[in-house]
């Protein structure tokens, strides 16, 4: 019998115009958590969607528990007991949590000579599902009222149903706060000790540290290594990643902030528990970060600034003069641009090709005749945009639902340079995306900022915005907490300032 649960030899998978997977090799233990780790486009998701079934491998074996099989589709990968929980979910938010759990297969029992979903056995295999994971839901509620990391944990269950002995974790604590990825590590420890298999895939370098047994690290499609997590150091992982020393994790901050461009004053959400009474400035060549716990309302504050989200008051001043923005084609048109914080919800157009998701913000720029659109202007920006971005993909023709999520986060980038806005707005620009292709985008942001672009930025990792901000401002509970800039610019400061208010350490009417 095999010491292995899994062994991936030799796979090979090519698309047109690139080939994905190079004699790939991944072999995992139960008992174990292996993380799979590598650059956007290193092919880790191609690997796990022909673990899935859902790419045909070209080449290559997979032994399971010992024997050769051949995974046809989802399903047969489900009815083997290999599971996967993806980076972007795709729940039934109007149905209950128990049904979706048990998706795709209902019990059922018999009345008379039709068969129906027996309710009553779903909610009870629901309940003792959640209950050995040590989760409180109630398993009536409807999906839709959870958090995201909830339902992240629902996606887990649902795995567990289908007693899954390996389960693929795709970026799973992308969205959570530290609480929440305590929370998961425990339930990630309890799979392990019951002799699952996990493959986890995070760039979160800390996180694979704290929670792997083994790391394999991927590059370019093909495999570079496999090691024992112990002993393995961050330096270690990122010159494997990227093939290549990475002396500096942030660009030098060579940009001069100068005079006032916005000032934002009091603005207010109409709902209580949201955004109040919220002013600041923002300076012309400035990266002004914004940081917060989740619920601090950054992206709420800063939708409605950018007109998707209503108000009750405020006033914004553009280069001294008071503007009105009640929609998106009103800040597009006073030079804003938004990167939005859900990429696949509210970023890409996935039926799209690249061309079409770079152009399609700025479309009236290449007309020819008034009507006509100019083809030729429009390839030449897409093209210069894969060049200048490292997009890996065959053609600017491909969809950009193919991409991995890192590709397609630098396309929406590129969609808004293209657009060359004056004030640009980005929510988590670098969530879920690899090492090398940060420091891109941190190279990408310095230089707007060197141009004179005013660029406010909302991250969830404090060393980012701290690398890359001239200036942070701090949420909490919907309100402006502080500012901090030069020596102040520390996490302890910058915690500090998130957890004001709910420590009572400012008074709330202020």
């Amino acid at each position: 019998m095999s010491e292995y649960l899994l062994e991936m030899k030799g796979i090979c998978k090519s698309f047109p115009g690139v080939k994905a997977l190079d004699h790939v090799n991944l072999n995992l233990h139960p008992h174990s958590v292996h993380a799979l780790m590598g650059e956007n486009g290193a092919g880790k998701s191609t690997l796990m969607k022909c673990l899935f079934g859902i790419y045909k491998k070209d080449e290559g074996t997979i032994i399971y528990e010992g024997e050769e099989v051949n995974i046809n589709n989802p399903l047969d990968a489900l009815q083997r007991g290999i599971a996967i929980v993806n980076q972007e979910l795709q729940p039934v938010p109007e149905r209950s949590i128990a049904e979706n759990i048990y998706i795709g297969r209902y019990p059922t029992k018999k009345i008379g000579p039709i068969s129906v979903v027996d309710h009553k056995a779903m909610r009870e295999g629901a309940k003792r599902v959640l209950d050995d994971l040590g989760i409180d839901f109630d398993v009536d509620a409807k999906l839709g009222s959870l958090t995201i990391s909830q339902q992240q944990l629902v996606e887990i269950c649902k795995a567990c149903v289908y007693d899954a002995k390996i389960i693929i974790l795709d970026e799973p604590t992308s969205s959570l706060t530290s609480q929440e990825v305590s929370k998961l590590f425990e339930i990630i420890n309890k799979l392990r000790d019951k002799g699952c298999g996990i493959i986890y895939i995070s760039h979160k370098m800390d996180e694979i540290l704290k929670i792997s047994d083994e790391v394999t690290i991927m590059r370019d499609g093909q495999y570079v290594g496999t090691w024992p997590t112990e002993g393995l150091t961050i330096d270690f992982i990122i010159k494997n990643e990227v093939g290549r020393e990475m002396t500096n994790m942030y660009p030098p901050k060579t940009n001069t902030p100068g005079e006032v461009v916005l000032k934002v004053e009091n603005y207010t959400s109409p709902f209580a528990y949201s955004f109040k009474d919220c002013s600041f400035e923002l300076k012309r060549g400035e990266i002004l970060g914004v940081a917060g716990l989740v619920g601090a309302q950054r992206t709420e504050l800063m939708e409605a600034i950018y007109g998707l989200r209503s108000k009750t008051s405020g006033k914004l001043t553009l280069n001294g003069e008071e503007i009105s923005i009640e929609k998106p084609i009103d800040a597009m048109n006073n030079g804003f641009a938004l990167l939005t914080e859900d990429r696949r919800g509210s970023g890409i157009f996935g039926v799209l090709s690249i061309k079409d998701n770079v152009s399609i913000a700025s479309l009236s720029d290449y007309l020819k005749y008034r009507f006509v659109l100019n083809g030729k202007a429009i390839n030449e920006v897409v093209e210069k945009s894969i060049a200048s971005l490292s997009i890996k993909c065959p053609s600017s023709k491909e969809l950009i639902q193919n991409l991995s999520g890192g590709n397609q986060q630098k396309v929406i980038i590129s969609r808004w340079l293209a657009k060359e806005p004056d004030i640009l707005i980005m929510d988590e620009p670098t969530r879920g995306i690899d090492v090398g292709a940060k420091y891109e985008i941190y190279s990408i942001i310095s230089r707007l900022a060197n141009e004179g672009k005013c660029i406010i930025m909302i991250s969830s990792e404090m060393p980012e915005l701290i690398g890359v901000a001239n200036r942070i401002m701090v949420m909490c509970e919907g309100k402006i907490s502080g500012f901090v800039e030069g020596d102040d610019m520390n996490q302890e400061k910058i915690m500090d300032l998130a957890t004001k208010f709910m420590q009572g350490g400012l008074d709330d009417e202020k």
